[in-house]
Order: C-alpha cells, then structure tokens, then sequence
C-alpha cells in the first residue's frame, strides 16, 4: 500500500439531525368540531452511525471528509402520525478503529468485527405531539414538545491494525524483507533506515491451508515512547497483536542490549504490552557459522522463545512459522 494511500488518523465534526417538532392539532372533521388532540410525534433525528468494513484497511477515504452531517427528524401531524425520523449518516471503516471524542480523550467505541455497528453521534429526540398530555383536568392540550437538537461534535477516528503477529525491531532490522518472504506483500525494501513509513499487512499461508495475518511495523528507535524517530504513531499498531516477534540481525552490535531497549520502548508506551507473547528471531543468519550461531545463542535472553532466521537463504522460516502458530494458539504445531 503507498505511503500517500495509508491514513489511520483522521478528525471529523459530527453533526446529528434534530428531532422533529411534536404536533398540537386538534381532530377536526366533517362531523366533529371540537375533538381532542391528535398531534403525533415528531420523528427522531438522524444519527451518525460507525460500521466495521473488513474490506477497508485505511482511513483514507474519510480524510477530506471534514464535516459529516445528519438529517432532521421531521414533525408528527394530526391522526397521531409520527414524523419520518431523520436520515442516518453510516460511516463504514476498517477493524480495528477506536473513535474518540476530540475534546475529552474519551474513547466511544472500538470497531472490531466486520458489521459491527455503534452510534457515534446521537440524533435528537422527536418532540411529543399534544395527545400525550391529555388529562381529566385539560381535554384540549394546544401544547406539544419541540424536538431535542442534535449533537456538533468533533471527534478522531484512530486505527489499530489488527493483526495475529506484529514484527518489532529497529529500523533495517529485516522486518519488510521477512513479510515479503513469508507472505504476498510487496513492501519497500532497502538498505537505509525508516525504508517502511506505514505499517504493512501479509497474509502468511501456513499448513493444512491454514494462515496467519502479519504486521511489519514501521522501525523503532530509542526514545520512540517520546516521540522520537517515527515516535507513538506506529507504536499503537503493535497494541492489537496477539504475538510480538522481536527481530534484531545478527550483526548487531550488542542482541541483548538491542532487545532490552526495544523492550523497554514499549513499556514505556503502554506497560500491558509487556503481557504479549514474545519471540526473538536473529535475522541475517547466513552470515554466522556454526561457532558464531552457538556462541550468539549463549547471550540471548533466558526464557524468551528464540530462532535464527535467513530471509534470503530460507533458513529456519518453516520453524519460526510454527513458533508463530503455537504462540497464537497456544498448541503445538502439527507436522
């Protein structure tokens, strides 16, 4: 997906339709000239609605769209006709939104399955017509409810890609590389850092026909929880994996102190990520030897699932697959 294409912040102003005016009309016809009331109600106004669109991935085709606007709810009429509610306004978008309100911080409502729906922004209440005011002290009420305003507010729409497995690591870490491996994405790949500028999705094919979603996450570097680098923009994707696969290349200066740094970015950033299952994959395998690779593993940390891997050679991709697919599932792998 081009850079230009990917949005996953966008801020709207929300106006819902106001209700429609309650009617005080007094029945009238061709045999009655003093009958009771009849006003019906007036209509609701209309709402702005979210809808989760498994189909969408972006929020692109909301970034122009400034202002979104409801329509009013029109009034009740005599016989106790209730006016037509106002037109709802749906706003269809990927899984993985979060709206909140502008203002506040609040957050409204998280869209995460494909035709979920919630109410964004509510539309005012239909006024009551005169009929429900009638009483034994006052036959003729000439009196009914206006309609209740609608709402203006302003509110962000935030995506989190969900995704089964999220590739954490430092720019030219071989993150991009692997999804292009592993899966039919096509993202850019080159030797300089920050090559990824938007989070990349690839559907990894696993055995039996069976498969995983992947996530290459654009590189972190130290200071990313302040706002450094790429800073929180991209770290909020990794909140919505079920897995964290920490990749660091085998040339790296220090493995553990790379880990630790990556590790402590995203505690920093939200502590509960810390609960995520983790693997350490060593990238660029195929520039160490069998001392090298025996050596390197000594240094590795303690408890934490680990692999070398080799994009270009192939090495341990089949392994690192079902490291994955146990750490999702939580079983073992089947041959």
């Amino acid at each position: 997906m081009p850079a230009p294409n990917f949005v996953d912040y966008v801020k709207i102003c929300c106006r819902s339709g106001a209700g429609g005016a309650g009617s005080a009309h007094l029945h009238r016809d061709r045999f009655t000239s003093k009958g009771g009331p009849d006003g019906g109600d007036g209509g609701r106004g209309g709402h702005i609605i979210l809808k989760g669109n498994q189909q969408l991935w972006t929020l692109l085709h909301l970034k122009y769209r400034k202002h979104v606007i409801a329509g009013d709810g029109q009034p009740g009429s005599h016989q106790q006709r209730t006016g037509a509610d106002g037109k709802d306004v749906i706003l269809e978008v990927p899984l993985g939104t979060i709206a909140r309100n502008a203002e506040t911080g609040e957050v409204l409502m998280e869209i995460t399955r494909d035709g979920q729906t919630g109410i964004l922004t509510s539309g005012g209440r239909g006024g009551l017509g005169n009929w429900h005011f009638k009483s034994s002290v006052n036959q003729t009420p000439r009196y009914a409810q206006p309609g209740e305003p609608g709402q203006e507010v302003w509110n962000i729409l935030e995506l989190k890609i969900l995704a089964d497995v999220g590739l954490v690591g430092f720019p030219n870490a071989g993150k991009s590389t692997l999804l292009s491996v592993v899966s039919a994405a096509k993202p850019e790949i080159a030797d300089y850092p920050f090559t990824t500028m938007v989070p990349n999705l690839g559907v990894v094919a696993y055995r039996d026909d069976r498969s995983f979603v992947m996530a290459d996450i654009p590189g972190i570097i130290e200071g990313a929880a302040e706002g450094k680098g790429l800073g929180i923009r991209f770290l909020r994707h990794i909140e919505r994996n079920a897995v964290l696969l920490f990749m660091i290349p085998a040339d790296s200066r220090d493995v553990r102190e790379e880990y630790n740094i990556l590790l402590n970015e995203l505690e920093k950033f939200n502590p509960e990520l810390l609960y995520k299952p983790r693997i350490l994959a060593i990238t660029k395998a195929d520039l160490l030897d069998a001392e090298l690779m025996e050596e390197l593993a000594r240094e590795l940390p303690s408890g934490l699932p680990s692999i070398f891997i080799s994009s270009v050679t192939g090495k341990g991709i089949t392994e690192l697959k079902d490291l994955i697919w146990q750490q999702i599932h939580g079983n073992t792998a089947e041959e």
